[in-house]
């Protein structure tokens, strides 16, 4: 299936301190989490805060790489019961780079508003499929450069290393670019939790992160990984819903919806099985999108013109319908 980038859904212009002694580790399975991980962790299975308290993302998408100017925005999620924002970035490749001056601006926002902040590199969007996209070694390349913004943030920021990163062509390469990847972070001092997302413009409808996710897993030396999987189209039942999430949960492996919408161009995603499942089983949801899409999808806008008090259908079903934000979300406890 092809992802709503496909259809221009987007219309672009264009901690804690250092240790004091290194620990060397070996890769942790997915019973057995690392306890040098810091802030934000994965154990036993599930995304936990530094004080182990189990966190459950519920928040939205919002597209800051082409609206740079709605920052406002991340406040206006908080007030409809958010306690995260997926916040879209660009490394330069695609669209204008999200400088470190704005990477920082954009965490201290989060922090203002309470907020977990999700980054993610948007320009790896397709790769291998879409011509201008840029692989996840180029993504992380990024990462790399604006470090020292990302820097005793563990607690408040995870590293998503880039958005759907294959297409539906040399997508057979996802695992060992991905194992690559998150090496390549690891190595540079990186002590976030990685998200990372499927193949197939995020919906792994080949079932490649869903078979390789434990190797992925085990290549993470801190066990600080978890999965994102895209439901539109390929999800347009409970039952699609409900097989691909509890083959996670029954490995043991942390897991969470980072997309979805009420509708696609692809088919018609169940968003009410996709909310009751991951609230029945204790999983994040974050929804597409704030504001702005474009290119004939504009119904996936929560918002009109990024106003809070003009939610959409859309909106108004994600925030304050069955399973939605307001009756799900949690505060994350590092605010209290």
């Amino acid at each position: 299936m092809k992802s709503r980038r496909t259809f221009g859904v987007l219309v672009a212009a264009g901690l804690a301190g250092a240790l004091g002694t290194a620990l060397a580790v070996q890769p942790a399975t997915a019973d057995e989490p690392d306890a040098s991980a810091v802030g934000l962790r994965v154990e036993d299975g599930r995304l936990v805060e530094s004080n182990g308290n189990d966190f459950v993302m519920r928040g939205a998408n919002h597209p800051h790489a082409w609206y740079t100017g709605e920052l406002g925005a991340l406040g206006d999620i908080k007030s409809l019961g958010g306690n995260t924002v997926r916040v879209v970035l660009s490394s330069g490749h695609q669209w204008e780079r999200t400088s470190n001056q704005q990477v920082s601006q954009i965490v201290s926002e989060c922090k203002a508003n309470r907020l977990i902040c999700v980054l993610e590199v948007h320009d790896t969007t397709g790769y291998g499929e879409a011509g201008a996209a840029v692989s996840l070694d180029q993504a992380a390349d990024y990462w790399l450069s604006i470090q020292d913004e990302l820097a005793g943030e563990e607690n408040y920021v995870i590293v998503n290393i880039g958005n759907e990163p294959f297409g539906n062509s040399g997508y057979e390469a996802w695992t060992a670019d991905t194992q690559a990847a998150i090496g390549k972070l690891r190595n540079a001092g990186f002590e976030h939790t990685i998200m990372v997302d499927a193949p197939n413009w995020g919906q792994d409808w080949t079932g490649t992160m869903r078979a390789n996710a434990q190797s992925v897993y085990n290549a993470d030396p801190t066990g600080n990984t978890i999965f994102s999987i895209h439901m539109y189209g390929v999800y347009n039942t409970a039952a699609a819903v409900e097989d691909y999430l509890t083959s996670f949960v029954n490995a043991g492996l942390p897991i969470l919806v980072g997309e979805f919408g009420h509708n696609h161009s692809d088919g018609d995603p169940d968003e009410d099985a996709i909310m009751a499942v991951t609230e029945r089983l204790g999983l994040g949801y974050l929804g597409w999108s704030w504001s702005g899409n474009g290119g004939g999808v504009e119904y996936l806008d929560m918002t009109v013109n990024f106003d809070p008090n003009q939610l959409t259908e859309w909106g108004e079903r994600f925030f304050n319908g069955p399973n939605g934000v307001a009756a799900t979300s949690e505060e994350a406890t590092i605010y209290n």
